[in-house]
């Protein structure tokens, strides 16, 4: 019998909730609106997997490393992002209840910050194998900073994780810009440090809230 990972598990539940939102709210308004969802919560689903992988490996090159690594980092942000797509509600064209549309969405964007936490959690834990707690609490805050600047790129800039290989020169002129001209940047710093303090404070207090990310016994929820 195939023993299913717990996080997977949760993850699943919540996918299978929002997908018969969708399904649902298509048959009753006709419209396809929120289809979108469904691709953001895969993108966010690389991530977590990539985690998962890293964590549950025990040996592993250093090349195959700093590859998982960075396509963790690269598509980290879609996982936060998803938050962002609460924005859609104030578009509503009220062919489907406003309170409909709003469960949908938060749910939509629980179950992103989830993939999210999840894996920078497995992230942190796999580092803390070879690098020195101090260094690694540092790591994840530079993470989290990142993926806020990530976040502020897919929502405002409106790039896309695969613009790093279909158009990196003009995705290194904007980021180049935004950290040589930061008072002409001032919203994006903004917005960067602010979603960077949010998760930063939900990551930490949930990883402080008992029995969350363990198990009795201190086993890992994984």
């Amino acid at each position: 019998m195939i023993k299913i990972n717990p996080s997977i598990k949760i993850i699943a539940s919540f996918i299978a909730f929002i997908i018969a939102m969708i399904a649902c709210r298509v048959i009753y308004s006709g419209s396809l609106r929120y289809m979108f969802l469904l691709w953001n919560l895969f993108l966010a689903w690389i991530p977590f997997q990539i985690s998962i992988v890293l964590i549950k490996r025990e040996a592993i090159s250093k090349l195959t490393t700093f590859l998982l690594l960075s396509a963790w980092l690269l598509f980290f942000p879609n996982a936060l992002y998803i938050i962002t797509d609460l924005v859609h509600l104030q578009e509503s064209k009220q062919d489907a209840p406003v309170w409909f549309d709003a469960i949908l969405l938060f749910t939509s964007s629980i179950t992103g910050l989830i993939m999210a936490f999840i894996s920078l959690f497995n992230i942190e834990a796999f580092l803390q194998r070879t690098v020195k707690d101090v260094v690694v609490e540092r790591l994840i805050i530079g993470c989290i900073f990142l993926g806020s600047f990530g976040v502020y790129l897919g929502r405002f800039s409106r790039w896309n994780s695969w613009d790093i290989i279909a158009d990196p020169l003009n995705l290194v002129r904007e980021i180049t810009k935004a950290c040589m001209l930061p008072v002409q940047y001032y919203r994006t710093w903004g917005v960067t440090a602010l979603l960077t303090c949010l998760f930063s404070l939900l990551y930490y207090t949930i990883k402080k809230l008992p029995g969350l990310f363990k198990e009795p016994g201190n086993k890992l929820i994984i």
